[in-house]
């Protein structure tokens, strides 16, 4: 078994200080690895990272047609929002929509990240819903595929019609039955799967116009729906919606919750999955963006690309004292 390997450095002044291990895999429409750091066959959860996987039945079931959602609803449903009133207005016109509230969703309450809309709470003196939780919006994706199958609003359960539908898409578009479930942060279940199975799922819905089947349509849609609306993917001064926007529409991206990422690549049909094993968000945010420029998918040189590619460590002071780096091999730069 293939270790971790070195994949982002920190260094101050002219000394290596902090480094990240983890896996990555660049996969190519076959399912064959391309490149590979680390153990392709790591296995994991993939956390918020398989959004769009979860959110297929959204859109292969007809729910999505039927309630005639547009692809900012489909955005959302991909998402790990910031609860800014961009994300949370959308979220409760949904609700709304369906005739449900609040407690109808199943994640539990979670204060914006968003800082405007925080400090907006405290100073009224609330307390943040459940539709502030960053996964609102694919809850009200679990809710609209429950109603339109007529299902009972247990939609967590493992036995319920939309997990049974999200397990068995899952399975088939990774290309590997998940060795084990575990509970998410928002409480839906989170399959496990290896690093290899993640990015090939994602080289799949990266060349899912090239086939004409109900799912590849699916995925079509929903990537084109993140691509159309980084904004509502993750928000301002986010990883996700700051590196698309970079991209012009040549890749969809989506973080997960300790040290995940992927990335769907349409024109070059390929996918790219990684996991920094310390759980670590700003190693994960630096390997993606050093991977989408090795692959001539984002500038390096542009200023949303090097927030996260090569960012200045500074003091309280604004000093600058050190930076931090993909590792020599990853970002395909001779040092």
């Amino acid at each position: 078994m293939a270790r971790a390997q070195h994949l982002v450095e920190l260094l101050r002044g002219d000394l290596l200080e902090s480094s990240h291990r983890g896996h990555a895999v660049i996969c190519d429409d076959s399912g064959q690895i391309v490149e590979a750091w680390g153990d392709p066959d790591h296995v994991t959860y993939p956390r918020s990272s398989a959004k769009m996987i979860q959110a297929l039945p959204l859109v292969e079931t007809g729910a999505a047609r039927a309630a005639g959602l547009a692809t900012e609803q489909l955005a959302l449903a991909c998402a790990s929002h910031a609860a800014a009133h961009i994300h949370t207005d959308r979220v409760r016109t949904w609700l709304t929509a369906m005739r449900l509230d609040d407690a109808d969703l199943l994640c539990g309450p979670q204060p914006p990240r968003d800082r405007a809309a925080k400090f907006e709470m405290i100073r009224a003196g609330d307390s943040p819903c459940r539709y502030h939780n960053n996964c609102s919006g694919k809850h009200c994706g679990f809710l609209t595929v429950t109603r339109h199958l007529g299902a009972a609003p247990d939609y967590l359960e493992m036995d319920h019609p939309l997990q049974v539908a999200i397990k068995e898409g899952f399975e088939e578009t990774t290309g590997a039955e998940s060795p084990c479930w575990g509970i998410d942060g928002c409480s839906a279940p989170n399959h496990a799967t290896t690093i290899h199975a993640m990015a090939r799922a994602m080289a799949r819905f990266a060349s899912a116009h090239d086939r004409s089947d109900s799912r590849s349509k699916a995925m079509v849609t929903l990537r084109e729906a993140m691509m159309t609306h980084p904004e509502l993917v993750a928000g301002e001064d986010r990883a996700c919606t700051r590196l698309m926007r970079a991209a012009g529409g040549k890749a969809a991206v989506k973080t997960g919750a300790e040290g995940y990422f992927i990335a769907i690549l349409p024109e070059q049909r390929m996918g790219i999955a990684l996991k920094i094993t310390d759980g670590a968000t700003r190693a994960a945010e630096c390997a993606m963006a050093a991977l989408l420029a090795r692959l001539g998918v984002v500038d390096a040189a542009d200023p949303q690309v090097r927030a996260y590619l090569n960012p200045e460590i500074t003091n309280f002071a604004g000093q600058v004292t050190g930076e931090m780096r993909a590792a020599p091999g990853l970002d395909g730069q001779a040092r």
